[in-house]
This record gives structure tokens, sequence and C-alpha cells, in this order.
């Protein structure tokens, strides 16, 4: 007689899908034109909901998300907006020298033929193009630059400009 209790507990009734959710209860199956589940056994496991910790006096929102919306000491932002300064103005030389360079290079739109431009003038026509077309991307580089130079401070605006 344990034995076949032991068994019974083996058994497994019948399992009907219903979309995505199961059911092993024939009349609600019936109910929803659910199919049956033939060969293999199926698990369902229930899913776990995250709660988020309430906001209240003692825990403001800003907080609670963590390190994006904490705020940043006065000094540590100073320190911070004058990396950033100094890495727009190394940027900024470094910009108006290649724009030197290439308006050199340029020479008012004839610039000097190269070894093999003296026989092809296409591959000439094709570089002064380029030439031509790199001066342009560089000065907007530096009038970007520039702008965000003076986004900073108001009088950072006119040393920026005033260093051409």
């Amino acid at each position: 007689m344990a034995l076949l209790g032991a068994t019974g507990c083996f058994a497994q009734e019948r399992i009907y899908r219903c979309g995505n959710a199961y059911t092993n209860k024939p009349t609600e199956a019936q109910a929803k034109n659910c199919k049956l589940v033939e060969g293999g056994n199926v698990s369902v496991v229930q899913g776990t909901r995250v709660q988020a910790a309430p906001a209240g006096p003692s825990r403001p929102a800003a907080s609670a998300s963590g390190g994006a919306g904490q705020r940043v000491d006065a000094g540590d932002q100073r320190a911070r907006d004058a990396d950033a300064r100094g890495v727009l103005e190394a940027e900024l030389k470094r910009s108006e020298a290649r724009l030197a360079e290439l308006q050199k290079e340029y020479n008012n739109g004839e610039p000097e033929k190269l070894g093999p431009e003296h026989r092809n003038h296409q591959k000439y026509l094709d570089r002064v193009a380029e030439l031509k077309s790199s001066i342009a991307r560089t000065e907007s580089d530096v009038a970007g630059i520039r702008r965000e130079l003076g986004r900073g401070s108001g009088t950072t605006a006119g040393a920026a400009s005033g260093a051409k």
C-alpha cells in the first residue's frame, strides 16, 4: 500500500497551455480553449518583483537612485570645469595649428604639385579639393571649440578668439 502511495506522488496531472499561462484544471482549460501539453515535464517558476524603497523625509529620492543623482561639492566641480577647460584649450591649439598647416599647404588654392601630379593633373585637382574640404572641416572644429569655451564663462570667449 505504501508503494502505491509513493508512485502516486510521481504521477503528474495533465497540464494545459493557455497562451503563456499553464493550468492543470480541465474545466478552466476547456473554457479558455487551452491545449494539452504532451511529453516531458513542465516546470513553471513564479518570478519575483523588486520593490523600490519608498522615498521619505529620511531618504530623499535623489540619494535612493545611487550616484547619478548625488550633488558634487563646489570645489570638485570647479576642478572638473578647470580640467575640461584645459582639455578644450589644448584641443583648440592643436586645431588652430592644423588649420595653419593646411592653409599653408593650400597656398590660396594653388598648392605646389607633387611628383606624380606633374603627369596626372586630375590627381592634383583631387588633392586640392581634399585640402579645401579639410580646411573647411578644421575651421568648423575651431569655431565649435571656441563656442564651447565661450559657454564656460563670458571672459573666456574673448581670450579664445584673441588667441589666434
